[in-house]
């Protein structure tokens, strides 16, 4: 890189040494372009006061005729005022160079990089032609103001900082110049461009436009612009639509189409970075195409301009934003302006030019004497008031360049002055030297330009960085509708760096006016925000900012937009109805206080005392043939078993507390156990006798009054045997099943072993099939002596309900599952209590003739 800067300052001494005539009469003279108020020390000003030239054709047969200046604005003409107006103030100041009289060289260059080297050389060579490496000057030349694009800043400061000349700028703004190791004499007054972009790049995020086109001139200041902005924003998450760069010169042929592609484009905020002339022909374009509906971001470079406020752009620029130069106020500037005397002031030509154009009128010495004669009531008489005339000349409403030329005349002026008092041996030059004012040395000045520091009249301290900028501050503005019908710009807020409370952006938003209907805030986005509950998912091949929102899946939520991804609520929790966040969710069981709770609960109990109610039967009845006949014993505890398979229901229903899962399915197959064993005993017993009567039966031993008892005993012992391993290896437990039913937590019971609850089951099964069996093989016996019909038909009924009960309770879920079951034990219980003992019932109480020894041996067939 260093070799780099000194093959490019030997190039420019070779092209200033070498390819610019030395001899005088090869360059036009001044003339009305440049003027010198003469002063003890002299400060330069390149200033464009014309926007537009006309070149001569050359054809080398005579002597070149000058460039021609065509367009005169006033708000340039202000500036040159400014500059006049700073370096008075500073001579009339007692305390600032009191001793020394400041003068200054002026040169309008017409916006033109060929006057701009040409009035930067006149003013280094203090003669009225540019002679290079040659100064002709009694009073030193401090510093020199300009230049006013970037382009022609950098080309100037490449000359000025071969000889280490001090530059200070109050319009360039590219990055490019506050690279020191190129640009070591170059200030400005205004902030660079990085400053700017990352402003921006602030308002369009604030705005929540995360789909802008990007437009700049094809130069430095619309390049080194859009580098910046678009880091910033892609950095801040926003995407670019489209890039364009349009043409500086005159030739926009390309314009249609790039027209056609902003039209075209879902980006409405386009940020532009270009003066205004080049905006022009993009903005007549989009006039013809009819294009509406974009808001435009202004730079600063045209966000204050006055020829895009015409009635013409109203409808395409009308609510556009951006930033401008910190606008401040000159104390008693109005009145210099205003007193302006148009016949003898220090740049005659330009005064006139700004009186015919505010005045339409015309000087004598600008016209020939025909023109007077027919025109005698459009001549100045240099007399007409600029009081009674508002216009962008004397408009001091919003200071932007020209005070940046106010303040830069100051820091030169106090960085002189700071010189002026270096006493002794005490300088910070080598061997403690001071400068001499009166022939002071550019790098002498250039130091004291680096270490100055101006309180200004509006209370911000100006002073330069390290890269020599000063501290950033913009004016934030919107082009809102005038009276007239034009355009006029209304601050609404500012972006300043050395914001004492840490803000550097501030923005009045209820003061914004929008081009939109309604007055609402446009939308410039690729796809819409995704709203709460569901997160983006990026398309293939495109920005980040073109995206499709897709809803969380089911346990997942998103509680903010533009969510990137979803979260899982917590395992007791479940998503909201919008998905947005997470909410507890609902505990489900087998409640008492529910109605499907409260009518198995019922029907349990008073199912219960239905078997207490026929063993009160049996006991009053019990002497009877019919209760004697069908082994009262076994048939009082099978009644007992059933009502305690009917309690056991109650075991199901409620919170699964830790004690009722570990008894509950113990208690159903215990008392289910006794209860099939007694129909078992019963069953074999009554077999037994039947075969026990036959001549030389070895059953008879059979026939006694234990073995029901034993029968009993054993088949329980072996369920018992089964529980309490069960219990004691993997005992049943409470649980919360998040799994079962989705948004549901189901306080369930865990059985721990499948495969000990399906043996407990399966057991209570194989002694209810083997009863089944043997009352089938049974069931022929003559009727008066066994009820193997009815232990046949009881046992069907059972095995039938818990053959049901399997895949009926594998389909239901949740509280329905343990409400299976407990239908499951009901019905079967009831089948076993119908088939048992409603028979033998309703012979108790309603044929009691049948009640008889003889009708149970069957003696009173005969008289039937």
């Amino acid at each position: 890189m260093r070799l780099r800067s000194h093959l490019y300052r030997a190039l420019w001494h070779f092209i200033l040494i070498h390819h610019i005539p030395t001899s005088g009469s090869n360059l036009p003279n001044m003339g009305p372009k440049g003027i010198l108020v003469p002063g003890d020390l002299l400060i330069g000003a390149v200033i464009p006061i014309h926007i537009d030239s006309f070149f001569p054709l050359v054809s080398f047969l005579k002597k070149p005729l000058p460039d021609i200046c065509k367009m005169f604005r006033r708000e340039l003409y202000q500036h040159f005022q400014a500059l006049r107006y700073v370096v008075e103030e500073i001579n009339r100041s007692p305390d600032l160079l009191p001793n020394v009289t400041l003068g200054f060289y002026a040169y309008d260059t017409c916006s033109v990089i060929k006057s701009e080297l040409q009035g930067t050389l006149w003013m280094l060579t203090g003669l009225t032609q540019e002679i290079p490496n040659y100064r002709c000057r009694d009073s030193p030349l401090a510093a020199i103001i300009g230049h006013s694009k970037s382009t022609f800043s950098i080309l100037m400061a490449h000359i000025l900082g071969l000889y280490k000349f001090p530059q200070i700028s109050y319009y360039s703004t590219s990055s490019l110049l506050s690279d020191r190791t190129q640009f070591s004499a170059f200030f400005r007054t205004v902030p660079s461009d990085v400053f700017q972009s990352k402003g921006l790049g602030q308002l369009v995020l604030h705005f929540k436009w995360t789909w802008v086109g990007l437009i700049a001139s094809d130069d430095d200041y619309g390049y080194e612009a859009l580098q910046v902005i678009k880091e910033e924003i892609i950095k801040s998450g926003a995407c670019i639509a489209y890039t364009i760069y349009i043409s500086t010169n005159q030739k926009n042929q390309d314009m249609p189409n790039i027209v056609k592609l902003i039209n075209k484009s879902t980006a409405n905020v386009i940020i532009a970075f270009s003066v205004d002339v080049f905006l022009i022909p993009l903005l007549d374009e989009m006039l013809e195409q009819k294009v509406t509906g974009k808001t435009f971001v202004a730079s600063d470079a045209w966000s204050i301009s006055t020829p895009l406020t015409t009635v013409k752009y109203s409808t395409i620029l009308l609510g556009a934003i951006g930033f401008a130069f910190h606008s401040s106020k000159i104390q008693g500037f109005q009145e210099y302006l205003n007193s302006l005397n148009p016949i003898n002031p220090p740049g005659t030509d330009w005064s006139k030019m700004l009186w015919e154009e505010t005045f339409n009128c015309t000087f004598s010495d600008h016209t020939n004497l025909s023109d007077i004669l027919n025109n005698e009531e459009s001549m100045c008489t240099g007399k007409e008031n600029l009081e009674h005339i508002h216009n962008s000349y004397n408009d001091v409403s919003s200071l932007r360049a020209s005070y940046n030329i106010y303040t830069a005349v100051y820091l030169i002026a106090t960085a002189l002055d700071d010189l002026s008092h270096c006493q002794g041996l005490t300088g910070p030059f080598s061997g403690g030297k001071c400068s001499d004012i009166r022939n002071i040395k550019p790098w002498e000045v250039l130091y004291y330009i680096q270490k100055v520091r101006v309180k200004m009249s509006n209370q911000r301290e100006v002073y330069f960085d390290k890269d020599g900028n000063p501290p950033a501050v913009y004016d934030i503005v919107n082009w809102q509708p005038g009276s007239d019908g034009t355009l006029k710009q209304v601050k609404l807020g500012s972006y300043d760096t050395l914001n004492s409370t840490g803000n550097v952006f501030s923005l009045n938003t209820s003061l914004i006016w929008w081009g939109t209907v309604n007055q609402e805030t446009p939308i410039s986005v690729c796809s819409q925000s995704c709203p709460v509950g569901f997160k983006k998912v990026m398309k293939k091949e495109e920005p980040v900012c073109c995206f499709q929102c897709v809803p969380c899946s089911q346990g997942e939520i998103s509680n903010q937009t533009d969510s990137i991804d979803c979260w899982k609520c917590p395992w007791d929790m479940w998503p909201s109805g919008a998905r947005d966040r997470c909410i507890s969710k609902p505990v489900e069981f087998l409640s008492y206080v529910e109605p499907l709770g409260i009518t198995l609960a019922a029907t349990s109990v008073f199912s219960s005392l239905v078997p207490i109610s026929i063993f009160y039967l049996f006991i009053h009845y019990k002497s009877t043939p019919i209760v004697r006949a069908n082994n009262y014993s076994v048939s009082c505890i099978l009644l007992v078993s059933l009502s305690f398979c009917f309690l056991c229901a109650l075991a199901f229903i409620g919170y699964p507390q830790p004690e009722k899962c570990l008894l509950r399915q113990a208690a159903f197959g215990l008392v289910f156990t006794l209860c099939v064993s007694c129909i078992l005993a019963k069953t074999v017993i009554v077999v037994f006798a039947f075969m026990a009567t036959k001549p030389g039966s070895s059953l008879k031993k059979w026939t006694t009054p234990r073995v029901p008892y034993m029968i009993i005993t054993i088949c329980t012992f072996i369920q018992l045997t089964l529980c309490i391993f069960w219990l004691s290896i993997s005992p049943p437990f409470p649980q919360y099943n998040i799994e079962a039913k989705p948004g549901i937590i189901v306080v369930e019971c865990n059985e721990n072993s499948p495969l000990a609850f399906w043996c407990m089951l399966g057991y209570l099964g194989f002694l209810a099939s083997v009863s089944f069996t043997v009352a089938f093989l049974a069931r022929r016996l003559p009727d008066n002596f066994n009820e193997a019909k009815l232990i046949t038909f009881s046992m069907l009924a059972f095995l039938s309900v818990w053959v049901y009960f399997i895949p009926a309770s594998l389909s239901a879920q949740g509280k329905y599952t343990v409400a299976m079951e407990i239908f499951a034990i009901l019905t079967s219980s009831w089948a076993l209590v119908f088939c048992m003992f409603l028979p033998k019932c309703f012979i108790i109480l309603f044929r009691p003739n049948m009640n008889s020894r003889d009708n149970l041996m069957g003696k009173d067939r005969s008289s039937r």
